[in-house]
């Protein structure tokens, strides 16, 4: 059914309340943020978002200017991070995950704001639906709900006499609502898997030998760990840790099980940076933000490492790893 002309322009007046984009042009800079929480974010997020970038014709310093952030793991700094990009004119602000994003969100309404972690962005309030976001916000929503509650199966199947896990999370930069909606969809399927689950929360990378200490204490038999950019920074702490406590752990992201964890289940690493460039490069050639879906994931990957499986004497089921997507045999 076709519009007529008057509400079209209602529709224009009303959705310029969300921020216009620049159309791209051949002789037009773009200037797009970056932030992220954790140490070596300009290095590592950075990297990668430039590479995906750089696939689809954008090269930082020709035709789009990179600024990217890092708080240093000190949530504190990130206002203060955020108004300085703001002030250098960005078209694009890519934030790493939600809580640089909640800052971000409250600093402004005229820059395109593009995450790639939302979490639960509906529940969290971030948008107004996965289809038609309906503001400056959009992004990448990795599905950690469910995919919480598939790592805490996946772990049982793969250690049957576990029966107490513990789940270590992030809750400084997971939105509450998030978190909550997890926590309350893994406490519902806890019961059918035989397991008790207990959560853990880290905030500072001090605090980690004092939580396995703890997970000792409650006579722990099994690691969850869940998403977070500080937690993906600490990865190489966290496996050594649950290595030297001979915990059976799942991780989040495959690269955990490259550094020697046991398996992980989640999206494909490389994937929300694909993703998001596709986003800005739709953004930069004028599309709006409010009419942008928020993206899913659409590959999902079992990582199984075999040598760190042996160096604690648990042997995969076969049922296990017949469903692995890879499999390391040396790490």
């Amino acid at each position: 059914m076709r519009l007529p002309a008057t509400l079209l322009v209602t529709v224009a007046v009303v959705a310029g309340l969300a921020p216009r984009p620049r159309p791209s042009s051949s002789s037009t800079v773009h200037k797009i943020g970056f932030l992220g929480v954790r140490a070596d974010a300009e290095n590592y997020s950075g990297k990668f978002i430039r590479q995906e970038l750089h696939k689809l014709g954008y090269l930082d310093g020709k035709n789009i200017r990179l600024e990217a952030r890092s708080a240093d793991n000190q949530l504190e700094r990130l206002p203060s991070l955020v108004n300085e990009l703001l002030r250098l004119k960005m078209d694009v602000l890519i934030t790493a995950a939600t809580r640089e994003l909640y800052v971000a969100r409250d600093a402004t309404k005229d820059v395109t704001l593009i995450s790639l972690n939302l979490g639960d962005p509906v529940a969290s309030g971030l948008v107004q639906s996965l289809a038609r976001p309906g503001g400056n916000i959009t992004g990448f929503a990795p599905l950690s709900v469910e995919l919480m509650s598939k790592r805490l199966e996946l772990l049982k199947q793969t250690v049957r006499k576990t029966s107490r896990i513990a789940v270590l999370f992030h809750p400084q930069t997971t939105s509450p609502a998030t978190w909550e909606n997890g926590w309350r969809e893994s406490q519902r399927v806890a019961p059918g898997l035989g397991i008790d689950i207990h959560p853990f929360a880290i905030k500072a990378a001090h605090e980690l030998p004092g939580v396995f200490r703890e997970t000792t204490k409650i006579q722990a038999d099994g690691v969850a760990v869940s998403l977070s950019p500080l937690i993906n920074s600490l990865q190489r702490k966290i496996v050594d840790l649950a290595a030297s406590r001979r915990l059976p752990a799942i991780y989040p992201r495959g690269d955990f099980a490259e550094s020697g964890g046991l398996m992980s289940y989640g999206a494909d690493r490389n994937e929300p940076y694909a993703r998001v460039a596709a986003m800005v490069d739709k953004v930069l050639k004028g599309v709006m933000p409010a009419n942008l879906p928020v993206e899913q994931p659409r590959k999902f990957e079992l990582v199984i490492n075999l040598k760190a499986a042996r160096q604690i004497d648990l042997t995969i089921p076969p049922n296990v790893l017949a469903r692995a997507d890879r499999v390391i045999k040396r790490a």
